[in-house]
């Protein structure tokens, strides 16, 4: 018996988890070891059937239900082109095998080597607003041309955009599931789990094929993210959301964390502000993150220099009163002595030339609002 089918054997095993499977290692040294050995002292701790499964092996060995498993869910891999990374082997990405009680073992569809790229991990609010789906997509795409792969985790949102600008600049990108990685969760993203396998990155997960997405699992998945990068932007997040523990983990595995700051009065960045005040960096742009990571890649390819779009005086006007933060109707309207229906007819026309959103109960710059104000100045 190898190691990755003692590993396989090992993780099968109901209640075992990696913090239990590592315990072993370290005491017996190796996987086939510590099947063949496994204390009563820790089997009485694992659900009946768990228990069941190991007497199974210990009497039957390799004819077992637990070995014929491993055996099925390798030869379900190859199949599949799922290739399995053992901690430990040489495939195995090594700053994700530096954090305290790594996977043990990785499902990675799509190409393995990206998993060796340097990374930044963006994350945010599944329910982001289109400035920061925006800001996002424009980080991801200005990391990927500096020679960043991104790292997230497929969900709607700011993983999504991050994902889809990386694909724009033409870079890596990856995706952390908590499902198996041949039952990718949301539903909406397959087709772009399927781009960004065809592009050159992969599809990573520490669970068996045929896992459902469970809640259990996300906290397991953001150790992953934040443990395969370099570094860990926060683009938008409530205060409790999982976004925020995925910064928190990073910053507990010694890694750089970025949060872009936003409105006091918009509840997505007061994630940002919590993972400032607690140490993370505040960014307004790409390369601020490139230079405080040492400078180790180039610069960020230089975008084409922004041109102001030409506005109507009483649009300029709007635009001004607008300024950094959400403003309501009532306050616009004072602002600019506007009545309510040219003020609406006003917004909706900068709306539809991208340079304002409405928010629950008013109204804000995009980041295309916000450079053109300051073209504009």
């Amino acid at each position: 018996m190898d190691a990755l089918t003692a590993t396989l054997a090992l993780l099968r095993l109901e209640g075992m988890g990696p913090g239990r499977y590592w315990q072993l290692i370290e005491h017996f040294g190796g996987a086939v070891r510590a099947l063949q050995s496994l204390p009563d002292t820790l089997l009485n701790k694992l659900p009946e059937r768990a228990q069941a499964q190991w007497r199974d092996f210990s009497r039957r060995g390799e004819q077992s239900e637990l070995v014929a498993w491993t055996r099925m869910e390798r030869e379900r891999c190859a199949a599949a082109g799922v290739q399995l990374l053992l901690c430990g082997g040489g495939k195995y990405p090594p700053l994700l095998a530096e954090i305290a009680r790594p996977p043990p073992l990785l499902y990675v569809r799509g190409s393995a080597e990206a998993l060796h790229l340097p990374q930044i991990a963006v994350v945010g609010a599944r329910r982001a607003s289109a400035g920061g789906l925006d800001n996002a997509r424009a980080f991801a795409a200005d990391l990927a041309g500096a020679g960043f792969a991104i790292t997230s985790g497929l969900a709607l949102g700011v993983d999504a955009a991050a994902h889809r600008g990386a694909l724009k600049a033409g870079g890596a990108t990856l995706a952390v599931l908590g499902s198996g990685v041949d039952k990718l969760y949301p539903r909406r993203n397959v087709a772009l789990a399927e781009e960004i396998v065809a592009s050159g990155g992969a599809v990573i997960s520490e669970l068996p094929l045929g896992s459902a997405a469970e809640a259990a699992n996300f906290p397991r998945r953001n150790r992953i993210i934040s443990g395969l990068s370099m570094g860990v932007l926060l683009v938008e997040a409530a205060v409790r959301s999982g976004s925020l523990i995925t910064a928190r983990l990073a910053l507990e595995q010694n890694r750089e964390v970025f949060a872009i700051p936003g409105s006091i009065h918009n509840p997505l960045a007061r994630g940002c502000h919590r993972m400032i005040r607690d140490g993370a960096a505040l960014v307004e742009t790409s390369v601020d993150i490139v230079e405080q990571l040492g400078g180790l890649l180039a610069q960020p390819s230089t975008a084409a220099v922004p041109q102001a779009q030409q506005l109507e005086p009483r649009q300029q006007r709007l635009m001004e009163a607008l300024g950094g933060d959400p403003r309501s109707m009532e306050q616009l309207a004072r602002d600019t002595g506007e009545g309510t229906g040219e003020l609406m007819a006003l917004l909706l026309q900068l709306e539809l030339a991208g340079l304002v959103e409405q928010l629950p109960g008013g109204y804000q710059l995009t980041p295309a609002g916000a450079a053109q104000l300051q073209l504009v100045d």
